[in-house]
């Protein structure tokens, strides 16, 4: 993809309006106090283990994403952990059930942002 000119940088829309973030995020909370209840969690952050194996599976196109990821930037399992975390809560954002190759290229944009000096 060209690289944008910055006449085209400063000409970016208004953006999404706050009332329509503040729906999603409702939405989004919502779902997770849905799918934690009868557990003491109460957020996607807050799994352990055992949780993110159960609410954020990977098709083999995820996995393969991730699995390079790991290697390629040299990220512990914590990392893996934390990525696969913050994955599920751009999923649930997004209003999407499954957790899709999109969302885990998010979550390492994220995860590099956070190493940034």
């Amino acid at each position: 993809m060209p690289a944008l000119l910055p006449p085209e940088l400063r000409g970016a829309g208004p953006g999404e309006p706050s009332a329509a973030v503040r729906a999603r995020v409702r939405r989004a909370r919502a779902g997770q106090l849905e799918r934690f209840a009868g557990t003491p969690l109460l957020c996607n952050a807050q799994m352990g283990a055992r949780e993110i194996r159960a609410h954020c599976a990977l098709d083999a196109a995820g996995q393969r994403l991730l699995e390079d990821a790991l290697e390629r930037l040299a990220l512990s399992a914590r990392a893996h952990g934390r990525i696969l975390k913050v994955a599920r809560t751009i999923a649930d954002l997004a209003g999407e059930p499954r957790l899709l190759p999109a969302h885990v290229a998010e979550a390492l944009q994220h995860r590099a942002l956070d190493r940034l000096p």
